[in-house]
C-alpha cells in the first residue's frame, strides 16, 4: 500500500520538488536558533544595508538595521504555525459539519448547508479583515479569523463524500451490527473519505499562509511576532529604495506556497489508485 502510494507520488516530479522544499523549510524552522545567530528584532547593522555589504548579513538589513536573514528564519516558524493551526481548526469545524449533514441528510443537511452558505456569501478576505480588526491583532485572532473563513469548502466536500459513502454496503452492515452513529461516522465512513480531505488540507495551509501575509501587509499582523507577511508589510513604503526587504521574504512565501500546492497535487496522485492505470 505504502510502496504503491510513493510510486504514484514520485511520478510527479513537481511534487517531489515541493516535498524537498517543504522539508528544507521545516529544517530551517527546527534549526532556526542555530542557523541565524542574530535576534530578528535587534539592530545589528546600519539601516538599509544591501545584501552581502556587511559580514554576517547576507540578505542585508531593514529600515531599523535588523537582520533580514534572521527575520526570514524566525518568520518561517510563525507563518507555518499560523498555516498549520488554522488549517487544523478549520478542518475540525468543516469535517464535523459536513459529516453530520451528509450522514443524516434531510432537514439536518438543509439547515447546516444554509448555515454554511451564510459564511460563503461574504468574501473570505473581507471577513478575515473585519474579524482581525474587531479583536486585537495577534496570532490567536489571525488563526481564528483564517479558520472561520476556511471551513465552508471543507464542509461541502465532506458532505458530498458522506452522501455517497452512506449508501455503501459496509455502512449498512455496520448499522445491522448495532454500531452507534458516532462510531460509524468516525470508523467506517470518515476513513474512506480521508483522501480528498488530506489533499484539501495541504492546499489550505498554503492559502492560510497567503491570508496571513495579506493581513500583515495591511498592518493587521501580530506586531510582536516576526512573520514573512510582517516583513513584506513593513517594507511596503521603501520598495524603491530597498527592494531586498520585500523580495526575500516574498520569495520565501512564494516557494513555500508553491511547494504546498505541488505536494497537494502529488498527494492527489498518490492517493488515487487509478493513476496506476494511467502511468502504464
Amino acid at each position: 500500500m505504502k510502496s504503491s502510494f510513493w510510486r504514484r507520488y514520485c511520478r510527479n516530479k513537481g511534487a517531489v520538488f515541493g516535498l524537498v522544499v517543504l522539508m528544507l523549510v521545516a529544517l530551517v524552522t527546527a534549526l532556526g536558533p542555530f542557523i541565524a545567530q542574530n535576534n530578528p528584532w535587534d539592530m545589528v547593522g546600519m539601516p538599509f544595508a544591501v545584501p552581502m555589504a556587511e559580514q554576517g548579513l547576507p540578505l542585508g538589513t531593514d529600515t531599523m538595521g535588523r537582520d533580514i536573514f534572521s527575520g526570514i528564519v524566525a518568520g518561517a516558524r510563525v507563518s507555518l504555525l499560523i498555516g498549520v493551526v488554522s488549517t487544523v481548526v478549520s478542518l475540525l469545524i468543516g469535517v464535523s459539519i459536513g459529516a453530520i449533514a451528509g450522514y443524516f441528510g434531510g432537514w439536518v443537511d438543509a439547515t447546516l448547508m444554509r448555515f454554511t452558505e451564510l459564511f460563503q456569501a461574504v468574501p473570505s478576505f473581507a471577513l478575515a479583515i473585519v474579524l482581525v480588526a474587531i479583536f486585537e491583532p495577534s496570532v490567536g485572532s489571525i488563526v481564528a479569523a483564517i479558520a472561520v473563513v476556511s471551513w465552508p469548502p471543507v464542509a461541502r466536500l465532506v458532505r458530498s463524500e458522506f452522501l455517497t459513502l452512506r449508501q455503501r454496503d459496509f455502512v449498512a452492515a455496520a448499522q445491522l451490527a448495532g454500531q452507534s452513529t458516532p462510531r460509524i461516522i468516525l470508523t467506517q465512513i470518515l476513513p474512506n473519505a480521508a483522501s480528498p480531505i488530506v489533499v484539501m488540507a495541504s492546499l489550505m495551509v498554503a492559502t492560510a499562509i497567503l491570508l496571513e501575509s495579506s493581513l500583515s501587509f495591511l498592518g493587521l499582523g501580530d506586531p510582536n511576532q516576526m512573520s514573512w507577511g510582517y516583513m513584506v508589510g513593513s517594507a511596503r513604503t521603501v520598495l524603491r529604495q530597498a527592494w531586498w526587504m520585500a523580495v526575500f521574504p516574498g520569495l520565501a512565501i512564494l516557494l513555500t506556497v508553491l511547494a504546498l500546492n505541488l505536494v497537494g497535487e502529488g498527494l492527489n496522485d498518490g492517493l488515487n489508485a487509478r493513476a496506476d492505470g494511467r502511468g502504464k
